[in-house]
């Protein structure tokens, strides 16, 4: 059984085809933008009621070292496709980011 899982591991590893790996990176540049959050609020019924709340805040390493969205995205789709993005993510029709100013 272990001679089977360790080639099934290996074929995990390789390469995604490239519009997948460019889906899968935008994530990865959203998170090096800025941090992201989410907070529930609500009421519990039966019996007793009862007030909840959650609250949940995800960090990047990349947004804490500064790393530019573009440069993230870039090399992650490289890593995992094993070619360059079709186009820079500022110019991906799916990025709803900001252009940082240029210098």
């Amino acid at each position: 059984m272990s001679l089977l899982i360790g080639p099934v591991a290996l074929a995990a590893c390789g390469p995604i085809p490239l519009p997948q790996a460019e889906r899968v990176c935008m994530e990865d540049a959203y998170m090096a933008r800025a941090p992201r959050g989410s907070v529930g609020v609500g009421i519990g019924s039966g019996g007793h009621s009862r007030a909840y709340g959650s609250f949940e805040i995800s960090v990047s390493s990349d947004y804490i070292m500064g790393r530019d969205p573009a440069e993230v995205y870039a090399t992650c789709v490289k890593r995992r496709s094993g070619y360059p993005p079709s186009r820079p993510l500022y110019e991906h029709p799916g990025w709803e980011g900001y252009r940082p100013a240029r210098k």
